[in-house]
C-alpha cells in the first residue's frame, strides 16, 4: 500500500492535484484541469491512480466529478501524505 501511495505522488500533475485537494475541500475536476493545465482525459487518468491508490474518493455532480482526500485514510498514509505535502510546499517556496 505504501509503495502505491507514493508511486501515485511521484508523478508532477497527481502530486500537483493532491496539493489542490490537500486544502480538505471539494473540487471539480474542472477546476483541476484548469489549474494543471491538463487535458480532461489526461486528468481523468491521473484521478484514477489516485483514486485506485486510496488517496482521493469521487462523485459525480451532472457532468463533472469532485473530488477529495478520501476522509478513511489510515493514521499512516495522513502522515506520508502530510509529509509530501509539507515537503512540496518548501520545495516550491525555495525555488521560487
Amino acid at each position: 500500500m505504501i509503495v502505491t501511495v507514493l508511486s501515485a505522488l511521484a508523478e508532477p500533475t497527481r502530486l500537483g492535484a493532491m496539493q489542490l485537494l490537500h486544502d480538505g475541500g471539494e473540487h471539480c475536476a474542472c477546476e483541476l484541469m484548469a489549474r494543471l493545465d491538463a487535458t480532461q482525459s489526461r486528468m481523468s487518468r491521473h484521478m484514477g491512480v489516485l483514486k485506485a491508490a486510496g488517496l482521493v474518493v469521487d462523485r459525480r455532480d451532472a457532468q463533472w466529478v469532485r473530488y477529495r482526500v478520501n476522509p478513511d485514510l489510515s493514521p499512516e498514509i495522513q502522515q506520508i501524505l502530510s509529509a509530501v505535502m509539507k515537503a512540496s510546499a518548501s520545495t516550491k517556496r525555495t525555488a521560487a
